[in-house]
């Protein structure tokens, strides 16, 4: 299951989470940010060994800012409350997993 994560459940959900954490950055107006959400809602659904979280930038730009997105769709691997992976533009779901591994 992927999570909306906004500023008011950023910590409980991502800062606190017992397992790593997935953070997808997005927005509706944005074409590569389509084609890469079904995958991540996949990736979501097939691993429960991580929390797949999805940040709207319009919504929440306190976390976008904390998080220094320039450019979307972007993604984030979070483990011990310490960002360990970024990448950023549409990639396919194999890249993704291996952003997962490190």
């Amino acid at each position: 299951m992927t999570i909306t994560i906004t500023k008011e459940n950023f910590d409980r959900e991502v800062m606190q989470s017992d397992k790593p954490v997935l953070l997808d950055f997005w927005a509706a107006w944005c074409g590569p940010c389509r084609m890469v959400s079904p995958i991540i809602d996949e990736i979501a659904r097939e691993t429960p060994a991580i929390k797949v979280g999805k940040v709207n930038v319009d919504e929440e730009p306190e976390l976008a800012e904390a998080f220094r997105v320039m450019s979307i769709p972007m993604l984030a691997v979070i483990k011990n409350g310490k960002v360990v992976k970024t990448a950023v533009g549409a990639r396919p779901k194999s890249e993704i997993l291996k952003l997962l591994e490190a």
